[in-house]
């Protein structure tokens, strides 16, 4: 339990500094919600006071946080300008659909990682670990966009997978199986390009920790007993192994969440990336807010998930918490 309120006591903290900032700097800005409206003449004055009035935005800074961080702390984001509703139900559906990308992406890219670093670490110096490097290297060289660009120009070209959005036309009219199809063949593109641009250092981690791993001494004593290659690496080498492994797996969900507000926004994907793009652009404070602290706790799940594994899989760890 003191492992567990420690932790939490730390993501309340990085929270609650993430959302002053966010606040902070949104705030002071230049412009806000109304500020085009201003603009035009058949507006009076009158009726643009009573609007910053009924939003709030005619009081000071200060004062605009402590009543948004009241509500925040009841689970009240705010209100949304654009949208004209909460912001908790603006965010809802977005974060799920960021999900459907994210989750996929995320235990595949591992799997594959942890497929290719294992062979590639096992072939040091071999073709195998030659192809692998060069593929890694490819992929870090080359801009996250051009790959997305790629897909899509291959999607349009073939007409194998839909472009653009998360379901076809007549999505309501669909069983459940043709549903869920119909989601999966607009995901493809999207899941793939976050794979692709995740996996190469993934790769590289698990290949360096693999070969620092088999260069220990209780290896070649296990070596020396005669002991299978294969039974050596999946058995004794990779859990030797996996606690950095472990910890890298709270920091692959940072760079996933860059690289999916890119991705979303390319494939038309109605997830978090476009709403923070629009959100920005039409300057609803609220909804910026609530999507920045959205991503700063989906983080701070993934590195509380890691430690938990940590844990798990580490009797010395686990004598350190007690």
């Amino acid at each position: 339990m003191r492992f567990l309120l420690n932790r939490a006591a730390n993501a309340i903290f990085l929270l609650f500094g993430v959302s002053i900032l966010s606040f902070l700097l949104l705030s002071l800005a230049p412009g806000d919600y109304l500020s085009e409206m201003q603009m035009n003449p058949q507006i009076s004055v009158e009726t643009m006071a009573a609007l910053r009035h009924q939003y709030g935005l005619d009081k000071p800074v200060p004062v605009r946080y402590a009543h948004w961080l009241a509500g925040a702390v009841k689970g009240d984001l705010g209100f949304s300008f654009a949208y004209n509703i909460p912001v908790t139900k603006v965010l809802g559906s977005r974060i799920l659909n960021t999900l459907v990308l994210a989750v996929p992406a995320t235990i595949l890219a591992w799997i594959i990682a942890i497929v290719i670093g294992i062979v590639s670490a096992a072939k040091q110096g071999k073709w195998e670990d030659h192809v692998a490097g060069a593929g890694t290297t490819t992929l870090l060289i080359t801009p996250d966009i051009l790959i997305a660009l790629a897909f899509l120009w291959f999607a349009l070209r073939s007409g194998y997978l839909p472009v653009g959005g998360m379901v076809s036309l007549g999505f309501d009219e669909l069983t459940t199986i043709q549903k869920l199809k119909d989601i999966a063949s607009h995901a493809a593109i999207p899941v793939t390009v976050l794979v692709l641009s995740i996996i190469p250092a993934l790769i590289r981690h698990v290949r360096a920790t693999m070969i620092e791993t088999l260069q220990s001494p209780f290896v070649r004593a296990a070596q020396a007993h005669g002991i299978s290659r294969s039974r050596l690496l999946l058995r004794y080498v990779f859990p030797a192994a996996a606690n950095p492994l472990i910890s890298l797996f709270g920091l692959s969900i940072a760079n996933l969440l860059g690289v999916g507000l890119i991705t979303e926004v390319m494939m038309s994907w109605p997830g978090m990336g476009p709403l923070l793009l629009e959100s920005v652009q039409a300057r609803d404070l609220y909804v910026v807010i609530g999507s920045i602290l959205v991503s700063a706790l989906v983080l701070q799940a993934g590195i509380f998930l890691s430690d938990l594994l940590l844990v798990a899989c580490d009797p010395r760890i686990r004598r350190g918490v007690r």
